[in-house]
């Protein structure tokens, strides 16, 4: 009996411990997003998260260690998100549906860590998020060639990489809109964001993917 208890605390200090970090994590993501990391500290994430800045301490020696630990988490999950959002298209799937169902994926990701952009994006991050972003970003890149691949066997490897930087960075463009705006707004962003990426790309894939909405409706009208 004694021994089975001698097992079990450690095991109860352990999830203590992660169930701290999660709450400084949480606190440290809200203080991101509202000053930004370069403004932040410690004592207002320790604040922000109801605990003592010594407490803070016996987790994280300072607040880039925050962000890193962070990053990670957020990238760990990231890398989930875009796995599924980029899974291969089915040819009978209308573009406006492939597109739509990326977007709203990713979108999803940011509107429910919005941290995640305030940290990649910030003027001041930590010089591992960067590297880990960059690498994400070449990673992401490299999905969105394989995808678009698939839609243009006949394209050059340097056409194929160049439309998956223009569909990345119209993305990205259109993200910052998006987070900018809550609400009814944020939706008319979004539906602007897959309008922009769906009319880009329609020339391109052509006939490759099931007919779309607008053409159905086009060819249903034609004389």
């Amino acid at each position: 009996m004694a021994e089975s208890q001698e097992k079990e605390q450690p095991r109860r200090r352990q999830a203590r411990g992660e169930r701290r970090i999660a709450q400084l994590l949480e606190a440290a993501a809200s203080v991101f997003c509202t000053t930004g990391y370069t403004a932040a500290s410690t004592n207002a994430i320790a604040r922000e998260a109801g605990v003592s800045p010594g407490t803070l301490y016996q987790f994280f020696p300072n607040k880039e260690a925050i962000a890193i630990e962070l990053g990670d988490r957020l990238m760990h999950e990231m890398r989930d998100a875009y796995g599924e959002a980029l899974a291969p298209v089915d040819p009978a799937t209308p573009l406006e549906e492939a597109v739509g169902a990326a977007v709203d994926r990713f979108i999803a990701f940011n509107c429910d860590h919005p941290v995640f952009f305030a940290l990649m994006h910030g003027p001041d991050i930590p010089g591992r998020i960067a590297e880990e972003h960059d690498a994400l970003h070449a990673t992401l890149l490299a999905r969105i060639e394989g995808l678009l691949s698939s839609l243009l066997p006949d394209a050059a490897p340097a056409d194929l990489a160049r439309t998956a930087h223009m569909c990345l960075g119209l993305y990205k463009a259109g993200l910052e809109l998006v987070l900018g705006h809550e609400g009814t707004e944020r939706d008319a962003y979004v539906r602007e964001l897959k309008h922009v990426l769906i009319r880009y790309l329609e020339p391109l894939v052509g006939d490759r993917l099931g007919p779309s909405a607008n053409s159905d409706a086009g060819a249903a009208t034609a004389p």
